[in-house]
Parts: structure tokens; sequence; C-alpha cells
């Protein structure tokens, strides 16, 4: 279970964060409503992403985010109501990974998370598979150089299951990866994507096979 370091003052969107990403995210959340809590949770354990706000009560994130990246790599998420394009440019120059202007919608939140998770663990750059290549940081798709103009959810489900080669995954699995959330009673939207792929990469001598009940495997045709 990946851990996330929650710093944020306002204590109602601090509870609203921390419960929806522990429910729909299944990450351990940890909270500081200043700088010197941060500086305190870093050093007893340290996460694996910290969502940080900028303006706190006893300094700027963009100061403590300078000093962070003195001796730890940790993957930083600015969250903060200051959007304009010179707070990003700081953000980002200071060694943020990513920044996200307040109000966000959870989804995006999500999104920005498991991108910054998946870089984190060095995720190569492509994955390639015969003829079929996957750009992973630009989330694009070729077959013989062609790109396969995928959608963010298509693309997802694809470097999922070809990470998974000759493995089982289950619908429940992809759906609460990929959706982060319980898969409930729908099972369409996992088949819809997958459907899309396997017309998509037909021509790349890799398939998506069903396993009736079970789930799909991604192999080689």
């Amino acid at each position: 279970m990946h851990s996330i370091l929650l710093v944020e003052d306002d204590k109602d969107i601090q509870e609203v964060n921390k419960n929806m990403l522990e429910w729909r995210g299944g990450y351990q959340v940890r909270l500081a409503m200043t700088l010197a809590e941060a500086k305190k949770q870093i050093k007893e354990s340290s996460p694996d992403i910290i969502l940080l706000d900028v303006m706190l009560p006893d300094g700027s994130g963009l100061d403590f985010l300078k000093e962070l990246r003195e001796d730890k790599n940790i993957p930083v998420l600015i969250l903060s109501a200051l959007g304009k394009t010179k707070n990003v440019i700081e953000g980002l120059g200071l060694g943020a990974d990513d920044y996200l202007s307040k109000p966000y919608k959870n989804d995006e939140l999500l999104a920005r998370i498991e991108s910054l998770l998946r870089r984190a663990k060095r995720v190569p750059e492509t994955l390639t598979k015969g003829i079929l290549k996957l750009e992973v940081y630009s989330n694009e798709a070729y077959v013989s150089g062609v790109n396969l103009m995928l959608t963010g959810r298509e693309f997802d489900v694809l470097f999922m299951l070809m990470q998974n080669e000759d493995k089982m995954l289950s619908v429940e699995y992809i759906y609460e990866k990929i959706w982060s959330q319980p898969l409930i009673k729908d099972k369409s939207a996992v088949q819809t994507v997958i459907s899309r792929l396997r017309k998509k990469i037909e021509r790349s001598g890799y398939g998506i096979e069903m396993v009736r009940e079970r789930g799909y495997i991604f192999t080689k045709i």
C-alpha cells in the first residue's frame, strides 16, 4: 500500500481528501497542517508521495520544497489556489513533479498521483512487444510506427495488460486499479475498453484473450 503525506492547513479539505484517497485510491494517508509537522512526518517515515499546499501557517510550501530537494527525491504534487503561471513555473523550477490548481476534480487528482507513482517506480520510457510500442510518459501507442490514438483509459488498460503478459487479470482487478474505485455491479466499462483495444492492436501480433468468468490475458497470437 502506497503512503501519502497530505500537507494542507484547511481542515475541511484535509478531511475530504483523506477520505477520498483512502476509499477510492486505497492509499495510506498521513496528515500535516504545518511545515513543522510535515518535516516530522518525513523524518519518522518517508512517504511515497507528498501532496503539498503552498500557503501554510508557518511558511511557504515552496521554501519547504527547496529544502526537501537538498537531500530527498520524494515525488511532490503541489495543490494550491495560486494557479497563476508564475507560481506554477516557480514550483516546478524548485523540484515539484506536478502542479494542480484548486479547485480540482477527484479523478484528476487520483490520475496525477498514479502517474507520479508510476514514474517513481522507474517504469521504462517505452514498453515494446514486437511491432507494438507504448510511449509511457506521453501515453501513446504505436503499431509499426502508426499511432493507435488511444484514449487515456485504453492506454492505462493496455499498459497494465502488457506489463503482465500471459497473466490473467480479473475484471475486478483491472477496474479497481484503472478506475480507482471498487467494481460493484457493472462490468461493461472494462469490456468496452477491451473490445476497442482488440480492434486497435489486431495487426500487432498480440491479442487480449478472455477467460470466461475470470478475466483477460495479453498474449502473443
